[in-house]
């Protein structure tokens, strides 16, 4: 089992800066890659991005320029750096961790999942 853990959401202008943070704890050493997905309300979860434990990135066309996945180690902990935020961007954040070589951009491609953490940005 992973368990995960993310924080760093809030309310932010248009324009500004957070930074989330996801904690991983557990058996992650079967950790291939950790993504970020999105969940906006009555909405799909969409994929932002995701890192391998290589420290290979990839986006989403919609947040790609503008957001950055890093991890110290990234079967411990990854960041989402998120700057140039857009109302459009206000969401439910989540992280998850993937056990398996898979297509990462995939909701299905993901084992375990952290518990969101809300991100709001005011016009």
């Amino acid at each position: 089992q992973v368990q995960l853990g993310e924080s760093g959401g809030g309310l932010v202008q248009a324009g500004g800066s957070l930074r989330l943070s996801c904690a991983a704890s557990g058996r992650t050493f079967s950790t291939y890659a950790m993504g970020w997905f999105r969940q906006a309300p009555g909405k799909e979860r969409e994929f932002i991005a995701f890192i391998t434990g290589s420290g290979y990135t990839t986006y989403s066309d919609t947040v790609k320029g503008r957001f950055t996945v890093s991890g110290d180690n990234p079967k411990y902990a990854v960041y989402l750096q998120m700057n140039s935020l857009k109302p459009e961007d206000t969401a439910v954040y989540y992280c998850a961790a993937s056990n398996r070589v898979a297509s990462w951009r995939m909701r299905s491609s993901y084992d375990y999942w952290g518990q969101g953490t809300q991100v709001i940005v005011s016009s």
